[in-house]
């Protein structure tokens, strides 16, 4: 290359770089936000909310291209195929919650302590590390989408496992990651207070670390090698994830209503004890399946509707106190997302999880759009809404702990995100339970469970049309999500009254 082409990349590079700048100054103006009002462990959890919420984006879109090619399979076909538009669907889905709850405890961390956070910048490389690694296994994701299965594939492509596609690489890293992020609470709590939370945040995390490991061993027995995997999907997602939320939940209610500690703290002790006493039984319904004996059939099948009962009695108690003390709320959004987590937990986890996880029924529905119909209001009722609700949250200190209740600007913006995400989820989960229905009916029922009857299923104009509306559904849900952004980015600005913050008796 010439000096004088070399010098014209470096004068080009060095406007394109002047010119983001530029950009960037004008999209903090607009939005006027100021990060030193923020903790040094404040600013990291904004950190963790910013690429939530990039991963959020993520998911939506990638999912909306999946539901066009349920419709019109040759879409992007040999470009952009289903199999990693799905894959990068659920695996976005699962990142981005992943960095909200990290974003929601170190955000917490600091008040609930008492004291700052040690070990701060472990936990900004530690969320660089993470952010990149995410980063550079979508890259591979979208770049290798086919190729044969070796040792090398599996520690640097994809470990080939549904739902947790990450490299063995990247799995030791998240592994890594999350010890890093265990040192940095404990040692917090050490250096200052303990609380009921932080005895149960502290437990949890133990269990986050350690059952991911379970996901890392391989078996030539495919029975035991399905065992170890379903222990990392349900066993970490829907025990130590439901923990999780329960203490940013009990967190939160303290700060939102001023509910007393006693409370939040009581029922997050009857969630534990529960989940060790019914929850890790009711993970049986998952094992009906795979070899395991049949007494899983009756014991999985009992159990597993209990587990996001003291959730909702948590939430339930906590509104009822702070109705009987007269006590209210500056934040409105974010009350009403911890009301829409209560009950889209106990819908979507509990009952939509209830209603296809008994034996008689389960056998003709697993692995349907039963399955996702269940999946999508799960996880969008039991995190998804958990970590909404605590942005507005940190939004509303952000911006000085201003007025966010009623009779604010613009306040139809988060109250249409609501009910266009809530309207768009519940959407897509009714047309994928039409889908299951007649996915158990013909495939499974009429065919016997061949692969005629998978693809006479999948071709039915029955299962095409309710694919059509779970398309609508979704744009609905992505519409609700784009105007979510547009509110966390203005919600506040300019506004000079002072939310009246709840004190806790």
């Amino acid at each position: 290359m010439k000096s004088g082409g070399l010098a014209g990349v470096i004068e080009n590079a060095g406007v394109l770089v002047d010119r983001s700048r530029g950009y960037w100054q004008d999209f903090q103006n607009w939005v006027q936000l100021d990060s030193s009002t923020l903790s040094p462990g404040r600013q990291l959890a904004v950190k963790y909310f910013i690429v939530a919420v990039i991963l959020f984006c993520a998911q939506i879109l990638f999912g909306l291209l999946a539901a066009l090619q349920f419709i019109f399979p040759g879409f992007l076909y040999e470009f952009l195929d289903f199999s990693v538009n799905r894959m990068v669907h659920i695996n976005a889905m699962v990142v981005w919650m992943l960095f909200g709850f990290f974003g929601c405890i170190y955000w917490l961390l600091e008040d609930e302590s008492g004291t700052e956070i040690v070990g701060l910048k472990y936990g900004i490389w530690a969320f660089w590390i993470l952010t990149g690694a995410v980063a550079l296994v979508v890259l591979v994701y979208l770049f290798v989408q086919i190729g044969p299965g070796k040792d090398s594939s599996l520690w640097f492509i994809n470990e080939g496992r549904e739902y947790i596609e990450a490299p063995r690489w990247a799995d030791i890293g998240i592994v890594a990651v999350v010890l890093t992020f265990f040192y940095n609470v404990v040692a917090t709590f050490s250096k200052g207070k303990w609380s009921g939370i932080a005895g149960v945040l502290t437990l949890d995390l133990v269990a986050l670390a350690g059952l991911y490991v379970a996901g890392m061993f391989y078996m030539t027995n495919i029975t035991h090698e399905q065992y170890w995997w379903w222990w990392v999907i349900h066993l970490w997602v829907e025990a130590t994830w439901e923990v999780l939320v329960g203490v940013i939940m009990a967190w939160s209610l303290m700060k939102l209503l001023g509910v007393r500690r006693k409370i939040v703290e009581t029922w997050l002790y009857i969630e534990v004890a529960l989940m060790f006493g019914s929850g890790i039984l009711g993970l049986g319904h998952h094992y009906f399946w795979i070899g395991t004996p049949e007494y899983w059939l009756t014991i999985g099948g009992f159990f597993s509707a209990l587990e996001p009962i003291p959730l909702v009695a948590m939430v339930v108690h906590a509104v009822y106190d702070a109705g009987a003390h007269s006590f209210k709320t500056g934040n409105h959004p974010a009350l009403a997302w911890i009301i829409a987590q209560a009950f889209g937990n106990f819908f979507g986890a509990g009952v939509w999880g209830f209603m296809h996880t008994l034996p008689q029924i389960n056998l003709y529905t697993h692995g349907t759009q039963w399955s996702a119909s269940h999946g999508h209001l799960a996880f969008f009722g039991a995190y998804a809404t958990i970590n909404i609700a605590f942005f507005y949250l940190a939004i509303q200190h952000w911006r000085g702990d201003v007025w966010m209740a009623g009779g604010i600007k613009n306040a139809w913006r988060w109250k249409w995100a609501l009910g266009l995400l809530n309207i768009g989820v519940l959407g897509m989960t009714i047309a994928l339970l039409i889908a299951g229905y007649e996915q158990s009916f013909v495939e499974r029922a009429v065919e016997g469970s061949t692969w005629g009857g998978y693809f006479a299923a999948q071709s039915h104009p029955a299962f095409q049309s309710a694919m059509t509306w779970r398309l609508f559904f979704g744009l609905i849900t992505a519409s609700g999500l784009g105007l979510l952004v547009w509110d966390l980015l203005t919600i506040g600005k300019g506004e000079e009254r002072k939310a009246e913050m709840p004190q806790q008796v």
